[in-house]
């Protein structure tokens, strides 16, 4: 019987065979009786191995850690191996994607905000009643409201909504729209606004369970609340922080309603408190007009300028528009075109690209001009004015720029600012009944008068000087500006009806008034200003001499239309010596720049730097000067308008004494001119006795050296020449030989000695008209008939007639055109 080891483990060899299996293969011996031996303890060793390996796995099984996500991050084997090089390779571990993702520790958004219910304001009813005391149910007020859905963007808002409530020419409200349900006494005390301090008027216009609520119930709720604000405050103007930084339900519920209310929005930029400070100093009246100016920039650069231009617009590119509408650029190039002008231009992009991700429209426009031999100053002076046309006469102006301009960073906080207060303000549309004299905005400060002769001071007077005047104050003076200077839509129109009727006007006699350095438009522009009593709005001297814009004159050039300009001689003989070698000039006369003096550009905040802190008085209270200087007051200077116009009517309008203009219409200048349906030539002499001799005429028989010459064709110099020319051919044909006198008595004997006989010419040419006809007709017959064969007689020439003769003419005869 075998032991129980050799039952249980019975796949083992040894266990479980009888003796009989170990018996020897040799005779069989008695063998003595024995015990059996125990199994070796090897194989209890094998048990106690086999039981820890299974309890080591279910304890590793059971703590095997969940919470181990997969690593993403590869290693970098360009600075280190894999593996240090005395490790182990370690088992990948089991692929993550099979395993259950970890759960988030807070609740998700569609868990938090689920709510999508009714939507009531329980605590908007009683600040929207007491709006009423303020003009609120009427439809144009003083109101603007601040408008935010995120703490963070109100904290950005206040300063602005408390300065503008200080300055107390707006009614300042702010309104809450969003999830928070913090205390409105609470969020004072964060943002350290003090009811006496900051007279804004509050109003909150969160909805009921606004921290559960979905998305769609919030922009529903910031539509309706700024329905229920718009039917009780009837704001003039929302302003909404950086979309960056506010809700997306706020921003686009916002958009849309007041699209719908078709009320102004303004939405700041990031960094609004620092830079746009000036804008509470306007009130609603300006900021409800700020959406829709619409500002064109133009550029009329000459032949090789490309370094002016580039650098004219990399200012312009350069500058802050701090998320206002971009103005569009125009450029018209000249006839010859360089190519460094033409690369920068190929990859110009206006405005700049936001790289926010909002759709970019292209803004410029780039025209080339048509080759021309000569350009007049009329020419020109059209070719400027009918560059731009308003579109919309109350929000469409235009910014003229030179191409030797350079452009502060700030220039366009400046100009926003100054036609905002200016133009569109609630005081400025009102004064603007009875004196609408202003016709734009300055970036520039000359520094001579248009003469080029005299030199400019900002006018002082007493007012000014208890003002600070020394912090730059703005003055009017009637005087145009081609350097930096912006011209609104409604001047502008009117500016294309007087040069139209200007154009059909002879020339003034009396000597110019601005400088042939300058272009030949500002003359023109000039006189429009003189007669209506128009003005431009001129920055004053700023503090530490900076400036809006610079002029540089090294690559200063003169207006094509005054480059075939005779140089004037004023200068005196200088005396010479013998032993002293001559200096080149090579700047003569006219050819000088007109005399600017360069300043640094304005690149700090635009608040700190303005006169009185941004307080413009109002433009009634602003100095006037004239064009020559002279200080008025608004009787004087209409006074001086009138007087201008009654000369202007005589000298240039062509009005007589005894005869009435026509009436005044609006945006036209058509009632300085008289018989504007005669227009003037502007090739024919200005000489008056001619012009009367040349009417008097018929125009066919005006002889060739008393017809007009184009410039286009022929300069001006070559004229008198071709039509000596052409009288002595015409003598020639005449019979007259007589040829060799030059002078002024010996043309006009031989003017009024060709008259008769070309009368007699053209008398015989008539009579013999019939005749020759007739034997051309004969003629012809008898060619017809000779070629048939039933005519017996030769065929003959037709008679020649008295300009069929041939005369024969010597070469030297023949004059050097012919």
């Amino acid at each position: 019987m075998s032991s129980w080891p050799g039952r249980f483990f019975a796949d083992d060899e040894e266990m479980g065979k009888k003796n009989d299996d170990h018996r020897p293969n040799g005779p069989s011996q008695p063998a003595p009786w024995s015990v059996r031996k125990p199994a070796p303890a090897v194989r209890k060793r094998r048990i106690l191995y086999l039981l820890g390996f299974l309890l080591f796995a279910f304890l590793f099984i059971r703590n095997l850690p969940t919470d181990l996500g997969p690593r993403y991050r590869m290693a970098d084997t360009r600075l280190q191996p894999l593996t240090p090089p005395d490790s182990k390779l370690v088992k990948p571990q089991t692929d993550p994607q099979k395993k259950k993702p970890p759960k988030p520790a807070g609740p998700t958004e569609a868990e938090e905000h689920y709510f999508d219910g009714p939507i009531k304001f329980y605590k908007l009813a009683a600040t929207l009643y007491a709006a009423t005391k303020l003009r609120g149910d009427r439809e144009f007020n003083k109101n603007v409201l601040f408008a935010a859905s995120s703490l963070k963007s109100l904290s950005e808002l206040l300063p602005l909504a408390c300065e503008m409530a200080r300055w107390e020419r707006s009614d300042v409200h702010v309104v809450i729209m969003g999830r928070d349900d913090m205390d409105l006494q609470e969020i004072r005390q964060v943002n350290g606004v003090a009811e006496d301090g900051c007279p804004v008027h509050w109003h909150d216009a969160r909805p009921d369970y606004s921290r559960w609520s979905t998305n769609s119930r919030m922009e529903s709720s910031v539509a309706a609340g700024l329905d229920h604000v718009h039917n009780f405050v009837h704001p003039q103007v929302i302003l909404v922080d950086d979309s960056d930084r506010e809700d997306d339900f706020f921003i686009d519920a916002v958009r849309t309603t007041t699209l719908e209310l078709s009320k102004s929005l303004i939405e700041l930029p990031a960094n609004a408190m620092e830079s746009l400070m000036w804008i509470t100093r306007l009130d609603s009246a300006s900021l409800a007009a700020w959406p829709m100016i619409n500002i064109n920039i133009l550029i009329q650069p000459p032949s090789g300028s490309s370094a002016s231009i580039v650098r004219l617009l990399r200012s312009l590119e350069s500058a802050d528009y701090f998320g206002a509408r971009y103005p569009h650029l125009t450029i018209e190039l000249p006839e010859d075109t360089d190519a460094a002008t033409s690369k920068y231009l190929e990859n110009i992009v206006w405005p700049p690209i936001d790289w926010s991700g909002s759709a970019h429209m292209s803004q410029v426009t780039i025209r080339h001009r048509v080759r021309r031999k000569t350009t007049s100053p009329e020419e020109a002076s059209a070719r400027l004015v009918e560059s731009f046309y308003p579109k919309r006469l109350v929000n469409s102006h235009v910014l003229l720029l030179s191409p030797q301009v350079e452009l502060s960073p700030l220039y366009y906080h400046y100009l926003l600012y100054t036609i905002l207060e200016f133009k569109y303000s609630s005081h400025a549309v009102k004064a603007a009944k009875d004196d609408d004299s202003l016709m734009g905005i300055s970036l520039d400060l000359p520094t001579v008068y248009l003469n080029d002769t005299t030199r400019f001071l900002p006018p002082i007077t007493d007012k000014l000087k208890s003002r600070a005047q020394e912090e730059g104050a703005p003055f009017r003076w009637q005087s145009p500006n081609n350097n930096a200077a912006l011209y609104f839509g409604d001047k502008w129109k009117e500016f294309h009806s007087f040069l139209a009727g200007r154009l059909t006007k002879p020339p003034s006699r009396s000597p110019k008034a601005v400088s042939s350095k300058h272009p030949a438009w500002l003359e023109y522009m000039s006189e429009l200003m003189r007669a209506r009593g128009y003005s431009l709005l001129y920055p004053g001297d700023w503090v530490n001499e900076t400036a809006l814009s610079t002029i540089h004159d090294e690559l200063y050039q003169v207006p094509e239309e005054f480059l075939n300009e005779p140089v004037p001689s004023d200068r005196p003989v200088p005396e010479i010596s013998q032993d002293e070698p001559l200096e080149a000039n090579v700047s003569r006369g006219s050819r000088k720049p007109p005399p600017n003096d360069e300043h640094p550009l304005l690149e700090s905040s635009l608040t700190s730097l303005l006169p009185n802190q941004g307080d413009f008085p109002a433009l009634n209270k602003v100095p006037h000067i004239t064009f020559e200087g002279k200080p008025v007051d608004r009787d004087s200077s209409f006074a001086e308008a009138v007087s201008f116009t009654k000369q202007f009517l005589g000298t240039i309008g062509g009005c007589q004494a005894s005869e009435t203009p026509p009436g005044h219409k609006s945006f036209q200048a058509i009632d300085l001119f008289c018989h504007v349906g005669e227009p003037y030539d502007f090739y024919v002499p200005d000489d008056a006795a001619a012009a009367e001799a040349a009417k008097s005429k018929p125009a066919a028989s005006l002889p060739v050296n008393d017809r007009v010459f184009d410039a286009d064709v022929m300069k001006p110099g070559d004229a008198e020449t071709a039509k000596a020319e052409a009288a002595h051919h015409l003598n020639r044909q005449s019979g007259n030989t007589d040829s060799g006198s030059s002078s002024l008595e010996q043309k006009t004997n031989e003017k009024d000695k060709v008259a008769p006989k070309v009368a007699a010419v053209e008398d015989e040419k008539a009579k013999e008209a019939p005749d020759r006809e007739a034997g051309t007709k004969k003629a012809m017959e008898k060619s017809t008939l000779a070629k048939e064969g039933k005519s017996d007689e030769p065929p003959q020439e037709p008679k020649r007639g008295a300009f069929d003769k041939e005369t024969p003419k010597p070469a030297d005869e023949k004059g050097p055109g012919w």
